[in-house]
């Protein structure tokens, strides 16, 4: 599935809106939080580099956006509780939470299972897929509080048919396409939270380089162009979408 192609997001379309992105300080993140500030959000900005989690906020801050929290947190050795005062934190501070941007993630090694380090498999796992169901499972009591509620999950096209190598990544991208798939009908009925799953495809960003260090980096769109997508399904617009897997090109 993809997004209507005549769509146009309004400027304001996020005003008001509280939403958690994680893996903030670069990449996607960093590119989809700007444009979830510049279309009037207050963005929560969670990853691992203090540094450039600084770098996002003075660039909202420089554009006029509302002022954004920055959250720091290494998705590898946080626990439950951890998450459970992250989204304490947010309620207490902000009030509110009406979106979560699950975009953090590793690649590991890219290998035959036969030959797979465990402990890399171990941690691959921990940052892609339990990290993810800790903190939504954190932050659903705020997100059912919310009128309009998004969660969007960054899957992979190696999330949806399996290849060789892929090993870890592909398998924790495959479990966030089943978490997506289970959340979705069990908010459905009960709640006005939809959740998503989007692939963002072949982008220029660090990762896909260590994926495809032979690959043409300029011929990649950046994350800038992309961003499209990831408004329309954080926002109104996309109220009826639910326990789709999207792509964003």
């Amino acid at each position: 599935m993809k997004i209507p192609d005549s769509y146009q997001p309004p400027p304001q379309l996020l005003a008001d809106r509280v939403i958690l992105v994680t893996g903030a300080g670069d990449g996607i993140g960093r590119a989809v939080s700007l444009a979830f500030a510049a279309h009037g959000a207050t963005v929560v900005l969670l990853g691992r580099t203090v540094a450039k989690l600084e770098q996002v906020y003075d660039r909202i801050k420089q554009a006029g956006g509302a002022e954004p929290a920055i959250y720091p947190m290494d998705l590898e050795g946080a626990v439950a509780d951890d998450y459970a005062d992250l989204a304490g934190r947010i309620d207490g501070q902000l009030g509110r939470l009406d979106g979560l941007l699950h975009n953090a993630a590793q690649l590991g090694a890219l290998t035959a299972i036969e030959h797979y380090d465990p402990v890399t498999w171990l941690r691959v796992i921990q940052v892609n897929l339990n990290a993810p169901f800790m903190l939504t499972r954190a932050c659903l009591p705020l997100l059912k509080r919310a009128a309009d509620a998004s969660v969007l999950f960054t899957s992979s096209g190696v999330g949806r048919r399996g290849r060789a190598y892929w090993g870890a990544y592909a398998v924790s991208k495959f479990g966030l396409e089943g978490l997506t798939q289970i959340l979705a009908d069990e908010l459905e009925e009960n709640s006005s939270v939809r959740v998503n799953s989007i692939n963002p495809g072949a982008v220029r960003t660090a990762m896909r380089a260590a994926a495809y260090p032979a690959e043409n980096r300029a011929a990649l769109p950046t994350p800038e162009e992309i961003v499209l997508p990831y408004l329309y399904l954080m926002g109104p617009d996309s109220r009826e979408v639910r326990g789709q897997a999207l792509d964003a090109q």
